[in-house]
């Protein structure tokens, strides 16, 4: 027994000594959230930490975030900070992030995406692929943009898409600047589309794609969403698979932050606790489906 706590030991002041960041592969279906505490929990059982509650902030054995919210219907890149690394995830927060986005003309739902209910439906006959391709002109570059009802934007210390789904009022919020350095169109086949987007911090794709609908005379919603690359970080070469999930794939992926000094390992400096990433508060493509 004596050899097999050594070894779990060893194995958690590994994981312990990990501080960078890294990027995972996240799934249509489950929130950030849920990836990032599927994570957390895979790592500390390697680590042999009895029944860990990744849940729990309290003397936590481990710190970990994430840079940057996709959406529960959305799949690809998620950027990783571990020890020391999630003081770095703000900084991917704000940098470029590339999707692949499935929009489908006609239907309007009220997440903008196709977890939410039709709202609204127009024809879309008249929208030809020139005239589509002339509209993303419009949305290059500086731009404004009123982020989606169902973010994880907050009102008064509560998520939008919380308080939409308690019955209660919310206003939109005001249109902001954002950026767009690239967007082309891949695949025209109305009702379907295909169009790829490289944006700045703060950006969400289904509010493009229903301003380019409404820009077209008709309407739509977001059908399928990858993050295909974020900062340095791309969905071929760098996003690990769950069954990658483990200190020894981490370690060899990590980018790594440079090693905390004793006075920064006693500081306690609350802003640098991302439990869940700082994307809560921002909001980029957010997570409205979370809980």
């Amino acid at each position: 027994m004596a050899g097999v706590s050594t070894v779990q030991n060893g194995s958690l002041s590994k994981l312990q000594s990990l501080h960078g960041i890294f990027a995972i592969y996240k799934k249509q279906g489950p929130t950030s959230a849920d990836v990032l505490n599927s994570l957390k929990k895979a790592l500390l059982k390697e680590a042999g930490v009895a029944n860990p509650n990744p849940r729990k902030r309290k003397k936590q054995p481990l710190k970990i975030g994430h840079g940057g919210t996709l959406d529960s219907n959305a799949s690809g890149v998620l950027v990783v900070g571990i020890g020391e690394g999630t003081k770095m995830l703000t900084t991917m927060l704000a940098g470029s992030k590339k999707y692949r986005a499935v929009g489908e003309l006609g239907k309007a739902t009220d997440s903008l995406d196709v977890t939410g209910n039709v709202v609204e439906e127009k024809s879309y006959d008249h929208i030809t692929k020139e005239a589509f391709e002339e509209k993303l002109k419009q949305f290059t570059g500086e731009i404004m943009q009123v982020p989606p009802l169902y973010s994880a934007l907050k009102k008064d210390g509560k998520r939008m898409s919380v308080l939409l789904k308690q019955g209660q009022e919310v206003e939109a919020k005001p249109a902001r600047p954002v950026t767009v350095y690239s967007l082309s169109l891949q695949d025209f086949s109305p009702p379907l589309f295909t169009i790829d987007v490289e944006c700045g911090g703060g950006f969400y794709v289904r509010s493009l794609v229903d301003d380019l609908a409404k820009g077209l005379s008709s309407c739509a919603h977001v059908k399928e969403l990858i993050r295909t690359k974020q900062g340095q970080f791309t969905l071929e070469e760098h996003a690990l698979k769950e069954e990658c999930w483990t200190l020894t794939d981490i370690s060899q992926a990590l980018q790594p932050c440079p090693e905390p000094s004793g006075q920064q390992k006693n500081a306690k400096n609350s802003k640098s606790k991302h439990k869940s990433g700082p994307s809560e508060s921002k909001g980029d493509d957010g997570d409205h489906n979370s809980d």
